[in-house]
């Protein structure tokens, strides 16, 4: 299936440096993806009758909402590429998105948005972690 993150890829003019463009493109839709999920998350959490409950969990998407659109947005720029910038957002992105997979996941039984945010997670938690190890 070609998606515009991997069109955009494939017009880049330049070496990527040895990134694998597929390891890349998945990562990147992961992480939008997954900051689409949990901002949605947050949002169905706080519609939720028992909202105060759940106040710990809409921060956790907030959060992870945030760290993956800016990851996503930091692997769509290619020029000046920093590695140890690179290295250091997909751990942090992987950290955020397990722990956001693990607190949706303590409310996946009673509210379905939790597990879908969850599932959305834990791609994009394994996604971070594919493109840190193919970097070498």
């Amino acid at each position: 299936m070609t998606t515009a993150v991997k069109d955009m890829l494939e017009t880049y003019p330049a070496d990527l440096g040895g990134v694998d463009r597929g390891t890349l493109a998945r990562c990147i839709e992961e992480c939008f993806s997954c900051a689409q999920a949990c901002t949605a998350c947050a949002d169905a959490c706080l519609s939720e009758e028992a909202v105060s409950e759940l106040t710990k969990c809409v921060r956790t998407n907030l959060d992870c909402a945030d760290v993956c659109a800016t990851t996503g947005r930091a692997l769509s720029r290619h020029t000046g590429y920093d590695a140890n910038l690179t290295r250091a957002l997909l751990q942090a992105c992987a950290q955020a998105c397990k722990a956001c997979a693990e607190e949706c996941e303590r409310h996946a039984a009673h509210h379905e948005h939790c597990r879908v945010c969850a599932e959305a997670c834990r791609r994009c938690e394994q996604a971070c972690q594919e493109l840190f190890r193919s970097l070498g």
